[in-house]
């Protein structure tokens, strides 16, 4: 029987058999000779070496079958964690799964412990909307805090794609914040140079497809590959539901699979969130709707049949319900959802973001590399919206999942104000890097858009400092392992599953000659100008983003080590160990001199970026409420380099801010401080004395605020007054 009693009786005279035999073995010579005897012949240790038959008999006979590993991908039929075979996903729609993995989580509210969470990948749940619902209400229940709606600050890991919106039903404060981190990257990039980058992409890769084709294809690649079982799963489901009905049931299971595939490379977001009991917006309507329409328009040989009742299936119509299959129909639409969000992120995230690498600033989770910044109005409509719909959303730059480091995204950012200076960088380093490369099948590796790659990502993490031949091997070693994941990730010439040794010793190879100095080896006497320009712009835009992300609408978040300059990679290079004891240092020497000229003067060091956290954090502390509720009115700027500034207002009834950072650096100066600026001004009526919360210095009313002399000392400005 399966009874739990008859399965526990099993369990116990297994070990009594086995100790019996233990027990014989031990005490005859001859009966040890019979077992080890036996265990030669099941192992196949015979005359004939290939007879492993009794073995294959005996576990024919199990309840389980032995398989290749890479079968799993295309064969296990439940729910995994992305494309990781091991790890099942728990099912938190079951109330005995919810309590069982919540238990501790309780225990530490219902204690005071604990007053917010963080909840990853909310899109892999069966239902999120019903899961931070309960979260709430018992959190409710524990705190004693009945009539409040959200008593528990809570976060969702929710990557927006394009104009979508955190649902405003949701039972959250917002996201963890990695939408911030691209809409402060994109206002930090030129827009104007996308014509020019675009054209040195293609000239010196090759490149033929459009970001949004790679995106496509690289999502056909994951469902084919890594996560093929779970499409194979739903088109079983939808072909039991075809079945049921009349005028679809002679569609095939490969047509129906190959219908799901198709709509969900064309899903123009994460997923839908339709309700169990079928309940569905307008905008999930409209986003099946279109990755239908468009997966149709790339298919026109498959029967067009097949998509519309794909169609009716996700979106039944009201007029023509099928109670038959209704229950069946409405599993279907939920293990769709869950399926298209990992699917996306492995196709999205962990491919594309490797393949096309027009500017790497842009290959940011939530980030669109298909579009090229934005302007300070779209920076400004951004805020005001997340003030207005989630004023305590997370605001992050830097993250354990981010790609690169805030401050290698912000050097990668100033890269795009140089188009030409790229340009002819690329052609140097390349002519004179070319000899260092390996022909493996009559191609050279590392391929042009590796080796473009690369470029990027050493000028984004170049060390400020000379390196010692030690750390010369560390950064080496850094920047191969780097590679590695690239190539992997990219799934191109090389991947996980299949790596192709050949190509991954190469590109070691490659990197480990260009960087090693040599009488032979121009290349980083050739790398050294414009890496030392990259590097300072790239600093002033980190320091206006930090400024941007602890003074803009929202909860600022900032990950481990990125108090000082840190110019981190990928995942497991951002998990390095933190010199913490060096940042207390620096503290305590801030303490006893502050002084804003020596910090610029010095900046390499990172006591400015330090300095600014720490004075903004502890004005953000004095003043909660401005912070907490506080308006947002965008500032206007005029002059010469009006484009070149973003600036706002907030208020409340106690206190108010002015907040002023350069963008575009580059076409001012090097640092954009003083009279660099020449007749630019902040549009703004100065009333009352008004004091620099970073530098201290003071500006009263009726003083014209020229940005020669905002930005007289630092190159940015958070001035503060206060009503009282």
């Amino acid at each position: 029987g399966i009874s739990p009693n008859a399965v526990a009786e099993r369990a116990r005279d297994k070990e009594v058999h086995k100790h019996h035999l233990a027990s014989l073995v031990a005490s005859s010579a001859d009966i040890t000779q019979f077992v080890q005897e036996n265990v030669a012949a099941f192992n196949g240790a015979s005359l004939d070496r290939t007879n492993y038959d009794l073995l294959h008999e005996l576990l024919e006979a199990q309840a389980y079958r032995l398989a290749y590993w890479r079968v799993a991908a295309e064969e296990i039929n439940y729910r995994r964690f992305f494309d990781i075979n091991n790890l099942a996903a728990l099912r938190m729609e079951l109330p005995e799964v919810f309590e069982a993995v919540h238990g501790l989580v309780f225990e530490l509210i219902g204690a005071g412990a604990a007053t917010g969470l963080r909840i990853d990948h909310i899109d892999g749940l069966w239902d999120p909307h019903a899961y931070l619902a309960e979260l709430q209400r018992r959190a409710r229940e524990l705190v004693g805090a009945e009539g409040e709606e959200k008593p528990l600050y809570l976060l969702v890991e929710k990557i927006l794609e394009h104009d979508e919106h955190l649902h405003a039903d949701w039972a959250v404060h917002g996201t963890t914040g990695y939408e911030f981190a691209t809409q402060v990257t994109a206002v930090l990039i030129d827009r104007e140079a996308e014509a020019d980058f675009t054209a040195t992409y293609a000239k010196f890769v090759g490149a033929k497809q459009s970001y949004s084709e790679i995106v496509y294809r690289s999502k056909l690649v994951t469902m084919r590959v890594s996560m093929a079982s779970e499409v194979n799963v739903l088109g079983h489901m939808l072909n039991i539901i075809s079945e049921t009905n009349r005028w679809y049931r002679d569609f095939t299971v490969n047509a129906l699979t190959t219908a799901i595939r198709e709509v969900i490379a064309c899903f123009p977001a994460y997923r839908t969130y339709i309700s169990p009991a079928g309940e569905m917006s307008e905008a999930d309507k409209r986003m099946i709707l279109r990755a239908i329409g468009v997966a149709r328009r790339r298919n026109p040989a498959l029967e067009r049949t097949v998509f519309e009742f794909l169609r009716d299936v996700l979106i039944p119509s009201a007029d023509n319900p099928h109670p038959v299959y209704e229950k069946a129909r409405r599993e279907f639409v939920m293990k769709f959802q869950q399926c298209t969000g990992p699917i996306t992120a492995k196709g999205v995230e962990d491919t594309s973001f490797y393949v096309y690498n027009r500017l790497i600033a842009l290959n940011e989770v939530g980030g669109d590399p298909g579009k090229f910044g934005a302007d300070a109005g779209t920076f400004h409509a951004q805020n005001a919206a997340r003030l207005a719909e989630f004023p305590h959303s997370m605001l992050a730059t830097s993250t354990h999942d981010t790609k690169r480091s805030e401050d290698v995204r912000a050097r990668l950012a100033a890269l795009s104000e140089l188009p030409a200076e790229w340009g002819r960088a690329l052609r140097r380093w390349s002519a004179a890097n070319r000899k260092h490369k390996t022909e493996i099948d009559g191609e050279m590796a590392p391929d042009a858009n590796e080796e473009y790659l690369l470029y990027q990502t050493l000028l984004g993490s170049w060390p400020l400092e000379p390196m010692s031949a030690e750390e010369l091997q560390d950064y080496i070693q850094r920047i191969q392992a780097y590679m590695q994941k690239a190539l992997h990730e990219a799934k191109v010439n090389s991947s996980w599953i299949e790596p192709n040794a050949a190509w991954d010793s190469a590109s070691d190879e490659f990197v480990a000659k260009i960087l090693t100095p040599g009488r032979s080896n121009k290349f980083p006497e050739l790398f050294a100008p414009l890496a030392a320009r990259i590097a300072e712009a790239g600093a002033i835009n980190s320091l206006s983003q930090l400024v941007l992300k602890l003074t803009a609408p929202g909860v600022p978040d900032i990950y481990q080590g990125q108090e000082m300059w840190d110019f981190s990679l990928v995942d497991p290079d951002n998990r390095r160990p933190v010199d913490f004891e060096h940042r207390k240092a620096q503290l305590a020497s801030l303490a006893k001199n502050h002084d804003p000229a020596d910090l610029l003067a010095n900046w390499r060091d990172g006591r400015l970026k330090l300095f600014t956290t720490q004075m903004l954090l502890r004005f953000r502390r004095g003043n909660s409420a401005l912070f907490g509720h506080g308006g947002y009115t965008p500032v206007t700027t005029e002059g010469v380099f009006d484009e070149c500034c973003i600036a706002f207002h907030r208020s409340d009834e106690d206190s108010e801010i002015l907040v002023a950072v350069p963008r575009l650096s580059l076409r001012v100066a090097s640092p954009p401080i003083g009279d660099a600026w020449g007749n630019t001004r902040l549009g703004f009526n100065v009333c009352g004395d008004w004091r620099d919360v970073v530098t201290g210095r003071e500006y009263s009313a009726g003083q014209d605020l020229r940005l020669a002399d905002v930005f007289r000392d630092l190159p940015f400005a958070v001035l503060a007054r206060s009503a009282h």
